[in-house]
């Protein structure tokens, strides 16, 4: 069985074949209690995000991972930040300006960047 960290990378690697820019992996457990790893990539447009979600959401099927629903605070605005929760692994689908904007790899210094 997998462990938590090697999804993590297998995700990344996915969202790096799928042309993600910018993918970073972040440690959070020591930080959090609510997520062991943050998997962070920029997207270029809304088909790009959309394409990308599913082929994460369908990875979590086949890895035994659950998809728990996540709520916007902008209805509106889903093309600048699009997160899916599977549990331990968080991962952040950003626009370029969204990623920039929030740079949650500052943001989130304390936990340990494994790429």
């Amino acid at each position: 069985m997998k462990t938590t960290r090697e999804k993590a990378f297998e995700i990344a690697q996915l969202l790096e074949d799928g042309k993600g820019g910018d993918v970073a992996i972040i440690e959070v457990s020591a930080l959090s209690s609510w997520a062991d790893f943050f998997v962070i990539a920029t997207v270029t447009s809304s088909a790009h995000w959309q394409g990308l979600h599913r082929q994460v959401t369908e990875y979590a099927y086949d890895n035994d991972m659950q998809v728990h629903q996540t709520n916007r605070r902008h209805p509106d605005s889903g093309d600048d930040w699009n997160l899916i929760d599977l549990g331990a692994v968080v991962v952040h689908l950003m626009s370029r300006d969204a990623h920039g904007f929030y740079a949650l790899e500052e943001l989130w210094q304390g936990g340990i960047r494994l790429r």
